[in-house]
């Protein structure tokens, strides 16, 4: 679930920054006398670099939930700033667009920290007798007589 509402995120914010350079050409806006070119390259670079992250993460989601287990050291570091991206963000949101996009980003974390702690601890690579077959004898030890 987490995956494809990150995906869907992922297309929304590059549609969004591309239609606030849009509107930064088309009026040929500056600030503080800042080129308006630069302005409209940086919003599309912007929106297109969050949205990588953001489908990145999404793939990454994805993925751990195919192979059905616990998100590694690089996708647990991706996905605790994409959390800590999202609370923040969630704080500018009250005050600029309004409690339903509070609401939805503060679903959003609230799935990107779900699948953070769902699986807990990450399990060894063989446990003693388990699916992988029976532990092996302990090295150095008497044999047992048959």
């Amino acid at each position: 679930m987490a995956a494809l509402v990150l995906l869907v995120e992922a297309v929304g914010i590059v549609v969004l920054n591309g239609i606030m350079a849009t509107f930064v050409d088309a009026q040929r806006m500056s600030l503080d006398g800042l080129d308006p070119d630069v302005m409209v390259t940086a919003t599309w670079g912007l929106g297109i670099g969050t949205g990588l992250l953001l489908a990145l993460c999404g793939v990454l989601l994805l993925v751990m939930a195919v192979r059905d287990r616990a998100p590694g050291r690089f996708t647990r570091i991706l996905l605790i700033g994409l959390a800590v991206l999202h609370g923040v963000l969630g704080a500018l949101t009250v005050g600029l667009v309004g409690w339903t996009a509070f609401a939805w980003m503060m679903v959003v974390l609230g799935l990107i920290v779900a699948s953070l702690i769902a699986y807990g601890k990450e399990r060894p690579a063989r446990e003693a007798g388990g699916e992988d077959g029976p532990a092996a004898p302990p090295v150095g030890g008497a044999a047992s007589p048959a």
